[in-house]
């Protein structure tokens, strides 16, 4: 039996693989990854030793937390793989790199990032809609970074292009301690 093949609820984390410029984002990826290890859950996310993917995984890691980076292969000669995890696999393309993600998880947050954040954390949403899942999908509003896709949404609530029940898939936490209470909560067994 390898690590991967453990019963472990794994949170997947979506994030920036930069900083941002507000020090809360950074400070509360480090709080996201401490949370997940001192909670004995294990964290898959982008395989990245920047940003904030780098500093979540790093504070897992100190809190002994298992570790799985997904990294695709146009990402792997960039130097940015995470070489201290306790996994670091590579797929072939972004796609591969979420169906993997979402294989290995339980649960999935999503902390300020851009574009690839926002693609993951919706594809998860949507897959949650179809029913493909029923694994938790917890926002992180970081000082209100994502109030502007929040008031999208609930626009898209009131234009008839979403329900409500399922606007109500994405569950809002202002900090990790948040996030990872309410995984805890709901994933009791995952």
């Amino acid at each position: 039996m390898t690590i991967l093949d453990k019963q472990l609820l794994r949170v997947a984390v979506y994030c920036g693989s930069s900083s941002g410029n507000d020090p809360a984002f950074l400070s509360e990826a480090r709080a996201l990854g401490s949370a997940i290890g001192a909670s004995g859950l294990g964290l898959v996310y982008g395989g990245a030793c920047v940003g904030l993917m780098g500093a979540v995984a790093d504070a897992a890691l100190a809190a002994g937390a298992e570790v799985i980076g997904v990294l695709p292969d146009v990402l792997n000669g960039r130097e940015i793989a995470h070489r201290g995890l306790t996994a670091l696999e590579t797929v072939p393309t972004m796609h591969e790199r979420k169906a993997r993600m979402a294989a290995l998880a339980g649960a999935f947050v999503a902390l300020p990032g851009g574009y690839g954040t926002l693609d993951e954390l919706l594809e998860a949403v949507t897959w949650a809609q179809l029913g493909l899942h029923a694994k938790p999908c917890v926002l992180v509003n970081t000082a209100n970074y994502w109030d502007g896709l929040l008031e999208f949404l609930d626009s898209a609530v009131d234009a008839g292009f979403l329900k409500a029940a399922n606007r109500g898939l994405l569950h809002v936490v202002p900090s990790a301690g948040d996030a990872v209470e309410l995984i805890a909560a709901r994933c009791q067994p995952c």
